[in-house]
């Protein structure tokens, strides 16, 4: 992409990685910080012009389309965060890497992406850091709370067909977390099916809770790995993908995550921050899928953090290691 002054008119010349996308969508990208509602004026007015004529929102970009803007007053992130930010996290350990995908493994504590008060993300960090590449978009998101695996399309097509691989989930990727409980967890398996509602707080802070009313349809696998008195190790595999699904299922059951701020035992929470876990034990630890493009299967693990190791290790001084499943020693290395 090519762009031609922000302070009166740009004239954007489309590349290969915007090709296919909508002109609104690549407009609200562009225009970050521009409220969405005066990016659909000025499409309306005909203010932008896709190759000199007018275009519908819907219209799906070319590569190689000259696009108009007329002057806008745009709300940039300041540089100097988001590039120091991609200095302090230049390790961001890759798990998979080809021309169309991009496979990290997330630290816990840094966000995919900035907003909401958040100067930088992984992604802002990773283009700050591959100042070459074309195109680098997130194809899935974990909270900030969470580590591990997480996909980043670099190029078009294979964004498209992740996104669509992960809205059918169980048909598509089979994904699975590691996560640690308060409480005494006695089935082997367990199916929950409980519907998940999706709210703003009064402070505008998105929260979800069980609701069978209002909630939609939500779907998440516990299997026993492990467990102590007071404290188990689950695998969680995702059959559908609603936002904090495993937080919020796990609250409902009575067995909140240890360390989670929103939706855990808050007590328990500060006295395990006071030196024993510093963070909230859920990680995503193993995802399987095919390849975007080359429909190859693809098998990717990120083993368990340094801290939960050592938050283990911490219980297991204090009390034997109930294993209930096999060890699985590759959750460990």
């Amino acid at each position: 992409m090519t762009v031609a002054g922000k302070n009166s008119v740009s004239h954007v010349q489309v590349g290969e990685e915007a090709a296919g996308q909508r002109l609104d969508n690549w407009l609200i990208r562009f225009c970050k910080g521009v409220p969405k509602s005066h990016v659909y004026r000025i499409l309306r007015s005909g203010e932008v012009r896709v190759n000199s004529r007018r275009a519908d929102a819907t219209y799906r970009l070319e590569s190689g389309d000259s696009i108009r803007i007329p002057p806008i007053r745009l709300a940039e992130r300041p540089v100097d965060d988001v590039a120091d930010a991609a200095k302090a996290r230049v390790d961001l350990p890759i798990l998979f890497e080809d021309d169309a995908l991009l496979v990290i493994d997330k630290p816990e504590g840094i966000a995919v992406h900035g907003g909401s008060g958040v100067s930088f993300g992984v992604i802002e960090a990773l283009r700050q850091q591959r100042p070459l590449a074309k195109f680098l978009e997130l194809a899935h998101r974990l909270d900030r709370e969470t580590s591990g695996i997480l996909l980043i399309g670099k190029k078009r097509l294979a964004l498209t067909a992740l996104h669509d691989m992960f809205r059918e989930h169980g048909a598509g990727a089979d994904k699975r977390y590691l996560v640690m409980v308060k409480g005494r967890w006695l089935n082997a398996t367990q199916h929950v099916k409980a519907p998940l509602y999706k709210y703003l707080t009064d402070s505008g802070e998105r929260r979800v809770r069980v609701s069978a009313e209002e909630g939609k349809t939500a779907h998440t696998v516990f299997r026993l790995l492990a467990r102590w008195p007071e404290v188990s190790l689950l695998e969680a595999q995702l059959k559908t993908g609603r936002t904090h699904q495993i937080r919020v299922h796990l609250a409902h059951l009575g067995f909140p995550i240890l360390g989670d701020e929103k939706y855990g035992d808050f007590a328990l929470n500060r006295d395990l921050r006071r030196g024993e876990l510093k963070r909230m034990a859920l990680h995503a630890w193993r995802m399987e899928f095919r390849h975007p493009l080359a429909g190859t299967p693809l098998a990717l693990r990120a083993a368990m953090p340094a801290a939960l190791r050592d938050y283990m290790a911490t219980l297991d001084a204090r009390s034997a290691r109930e294993w209930v499943a096999e060890p699985f020693p590759e959750i460990f290395v």
